[in-house]
């Protein structure tokens, strides 16, 4: 989806969790969180149109890019929202997501490559660009492959890796960013990947998103303590996923976070 072209939503928001004090729902890939002046064009966004579906004000926390799917949580209180502000700075969340990218990623690791700050002209104009890079952590691990009989650029077909990514650090971009360093950007990437291979996904599958989804989130009720993990769904990449042979069962995805993210396996 092209920055020019206004998100269309189709049917409401699908809600994950809900209670007195939060929300949970799967953003769509496309979809802007809040309103913003960077693309004066839009007219859905996400803090609206769930302000509408549940009739409650809702409190944004953390965001997700806007070619970004997956889990996304609102507080529904200044108070709440402050309570899971405070979490995160003490790194009490647990990030999941899934990507698909270029290549064959022969083995997982931990990629700790600090990032200079991403500013944007418009939004970061008064923004200082001489700021040190910050230190950025992702842990990941491939999970599936295919090879297609299509070829792409001097290579007679196209691979690529389906990969579980865990970042322990929340800077702009990361894991693009962190993806594209190690030479196996993410498909649909327009900034930091590779254009001939969205452009294979455009025209072989009519697939035009970003493959990046932020699978699963784990938190700490803010107010009970009580151990939250809320899960998004593959939804229109299913039919892609089925047609490479990859698992779409949820619980398939679950179990490998579990097993491939624990952290007696990451300490050195």
């Amino acid at each position: 989806m092209s920055a020019a072209e206004p998100f269309v939503l189709n049917a409401p928001l699908r809600i994950l969790y809900q209670d007195e004090h939060i929300v949970a729902i799967d953003k769509p890939s496309g979809m802007l969180v809040h309103r913003s002046f960077l693309d004066k064009h839009e007219t859905v966004f996400v803090m609206q149109t769930l302000r509408d579906q549940i009739d409650r004000h809702v409190f944004p926390v953390h965001r997700l890019d806007r070619p970004t799917s997956g889990v996304l949580v609102f507080a529904l209180s200044s108070e709440v929202a402050r309570l899971l502000g405070a979490q995160q700075e003490k790194q009490l969340w647990r990030k999941y997501y899934l990507a698909v990218v270029r290549g064959f990623l022969p083995q997982g690791g931990e990629l700790d490559y600090p990032l200079k700050e991403e500013l944007d002209k418009i939004a970061d104009k008064f923004s200082r660009d001489d700021k040190a890079p910050q230190q950025a952590v992702t842990r990941y691990q491939p999970l599936q492959q295919v090879e297609l009989s299509i070829p792409v650029s001097k290579y007679p077909a196209a691979r690529y890796s389906l990969v579980a990514l865990r970042p322990l650090t929340g800077r702009k971009h990361q894991l693009r960013r962190h993806l594209a360093h190690l030479r196996y950007p993410i498909v649909g990437d327009t900034s930091h990947g590779d254009g001939k291979h969205n452009a294979l996904f455009k025209q072989h599958f009519n697939c035009r998103r970003l493959l990046l989804i932020a699978k699963q989130l784990q938190l700490p009720h803010p107010v009970t303590a009580e151990t939250l993990q809320f899960n998004a769904g593959l939804n229109e990449l299913e039919p892609l996923f089925s047609q490479f042979g990859w698992p779409v069962d949820d619980a398939y995805y679950q179990q490998q976070f579990a097993e491939l993210f624990m952290e007696e396996k990451w300490q050195k």
